[in-house]
């Protein structure tokens, strides 16, 4: 996996919009093996950046903290 995507679970203030994005830019560049997409293929990179940032975003709002859970 890409070493540049930090874990963004379990940080007290849980990560920014901007930490996201940045994983999600990060994933997609890695998978589709462009550092910067030609601008035929732009409109698919950059959906898929929304795309991937979204699903990580519902993800990590998703989860359960063990930690926090109640009983």
């Amino acid at each position: 996996m890409c070493r540049s995507i930090k874990t963004l679970r379990g940080a007290d203030t849980g990560p920014t919009d901007d930490d996201v994005d940045a994983a999600a830019l990060q994933f997609v560049r890695k998978i589709s093996g462009y550092r910067v997409p030609s601008r035929a293929n732009q409109v698919a990179f950059d959906r898929a950046v929304r795309e991937v940032a979204g699903a990580t975003r519902r993800l990590l709002d998703d989860l359960v903290d063990a930690r926090t859970r109640a009983g």
